[in-house]
This record gives structure tokens, sequence and C-alpha cells, in this order.
């Protein structure tokens, strides 16, 4: 009975075997190679499939999602003979399992070395300012010639991104002195221009404010003198109309002469000669009036040949 029993697990452990290698289950966005005897028979898709146990074999599992793949630097000499390190990145996604199976041994170190060769190319027809100011022409043209290359092998190269361009020590020190020398002339000049356009305003401002104060300052004058020319109209008019003598007109000029004397400056004012007269005529109405005692005894009075007097006033205690 051992015997049998023995076979009989033997049989159920080659159907499990045999199962197992029967039903294959592809996960999604992924593809299978499946060989017989050898020779490639079908790709297997997303899902459940059935092969032939022990004639069918399953060669490569592919994951058809978009890959990242980051390159070291590499040494790349430019048109001026400097070396720059360039870090790449590149995205790519197989397309055709079959052809990324059979047409090239390894796709991954096949598209880096392509790379490489591809950016001494395009580097070694650039210089190096060029090199570091033109990121998306490198890009576009690395992409272009990956995926043109790469299209026979089942692959898509999506972008192609240069992480890094590192250019020697030295010349890095010399582009840092030449940006901080050109940053501090910048900001040289943009202080002298605002110094200059400050100036300029506060002169503008000046000149506008010098011409609001002059035409002020005229019109103040052309209103002064135009009030004063009514005033004296209005006084002549008035004069005229009441058709005054000189008694009155000296009456009025012996109210004022107190005014005339205020202030210790008043030292000495000019009297019209005709004033004389009206003041004779004043006191002969008013009885022996006698105006120039009032005045200093008329010790002040000299003739300057124009008709006027001139006479000096006490000082005032």
């Amino acid at each position: 009975m051992q015997p049998i029993i023995i076979v009989l697990i033997i049989l159920v452990v080659l159907v499990f075997i045999a199962l197992i290698k029967t039903i294959q289950v592809i996960p999604q966005a992924s593809a299978a190679i499946v060989e017989r005897f050898g020779r490639y028979t079908r790709t297997l898709n997303a899902g459940l499939n059935i092969v032939v146990p022990f004639i069918d074999s399953i060669r490569n599992r592919i994951d058809l999602r978009e890959q990242v793949v980051p390159f070291p630097p590499q040494p790349v000499i430019t048109q001026d003979n400097l070396v720059v390190n360039i870090d790449t990145v590149i995205y790519y996604q197989v397309t055709d399992a079959r052809a990324a199976t059979y047409e090239v041994a390894s796709y991954i170190q096949a598209i880096e070395q392509l790379t490489v060769t591809t950016l001494r190319n395009i580097i070694g027809g650039m210089d190096l300012e060029r090199t570091l100011t033109s990121r998306e022409e490198i890009n576009a043209a690395l992409r272009g010639v990956l995926d043109e290359a790469t299209g026979k092998w089942g692959i898509r190269v999506n972008r192609v991104e240069l992480k890094a361009i590192e250019p020697p020590t030295s010349i890095q020190d010399s582009m840092e002195k030449q940006m901080r020398a050109d940053r501090d002339k910048r900001a040289a000049i943009l202080t002298a221009e605002g110094i200059r356009q400050s100036q300029i305003l506060t002169a503008e401002g000046e000149k506008q404010s010098a011409i609001l104060r002059a035409e002020g300052e005229a019109k103040a004058a052309a209103l002064r003198a135009e009030g004063e020319a009514q005033a004296i109209r209005t006084v002549f008019e008035s004069i005229h109309a009441g058709d005054a003598d000189q008694k009155l007109l000296a009456y009025q000029y012996l109210q004022m002469l107190p005014k005339i004397a205020e202030g210790d400056a008043n030292k000495l004012w000019i009297v019209p000669s005709e004033i004389g007269d009206a003041l004779k005529g004043l006191s002969g109405a008013m009885g022996n009036f006698n105006p120039m005692a009032g005045m200093g005894g008329g010790s002040g009075k000299a003739d300057n040949g124009s008709g006027t007097e001139r006479r000096e006033q006490p000082p005032i205690d």
C-alpha cells in the first residue's frame, strides 16, 4: 500500500505544479514574453492568461509605465575647451515589450550610452556661456536623437532634462566675480539714476513754487495797487463832491500830524508849501492862533527850491 500512496502524492504534486504553471496572472500596465522551446510565441497582456505547462515559459516581465532614470554626471568638453559635468534625467516608456526584449540586450544601458554620446556632440558645438543658457535647446535636441534611435527598441523617450551643468571651479569663481561686478554696476547706475531723478523733481518743484509765489505776489501787488487807487479815487471824488476849501484841508492835515509823528524813526517829513497859506487862512478864521508855534517855532524851516518846506520833528520823549 505504501508505494501506491507515494505515487498518488507525487501525482497530486505534479498536478498542482502544472496548474500553477498553466495559470499566469499579469498585473495592470505590465506585459510578459512567452517562449516555447526557447522561441518567442506571444506576449501576455494584463489579466488571467493560460499557457502550456513545461512547454511554454515566461522569458521576461516588462513594466509598461513611464520610467524615470537619472544618469550620473558625465564630463563633456565645450567648444572653448572647457570640461563641464552634466547630469541628465530620462523619462521613457516601453511601447513594444517584444522589441524591448529581443532588439537590444539592455535598453537602460543603451539609452545611457546614447545619451552620453549625443550630449558630447551637442555640447561640443557650443561655448560655455551658450551651454549654460541653452538648456531647452539641448533638451530638445537630445530628446529628438534619443527618440529616433530608441524607436526600433520599442521605447519612447518622453522627456530629457539636464539636472545640472557644473563648470570647473576656477570658471565658477570667475563667473561669480563677474556677476558680482555686474550687480554692483547695475546698483550704482540705478542709484545715480535715482539721485538724478530726485534732483530733477526737486528743481522742478522749486521752479513751480517760485513761479506760483511770484504770480501770487504780482496778483497781490496788483490788487493792493488797485485798492489804493480806488481809495484815492474815492477820497478825491468825495473831496470834490464836498467842495472842500483850504481851511478844511488845513484842519485835516493838523489832525494827521500826530500820526505822522508817531515812532522814533520819524524825525523828518515833508510839508507842502501850500499848507502855510491854508494854515494862515485857518488861523485867521480861528483868531490869533499861531500854527507854527507847536512845531518848534519854525526853526526847522528850509526851502529846497521845489515849492516845499522841510520841517524837522522834535524828539518825542
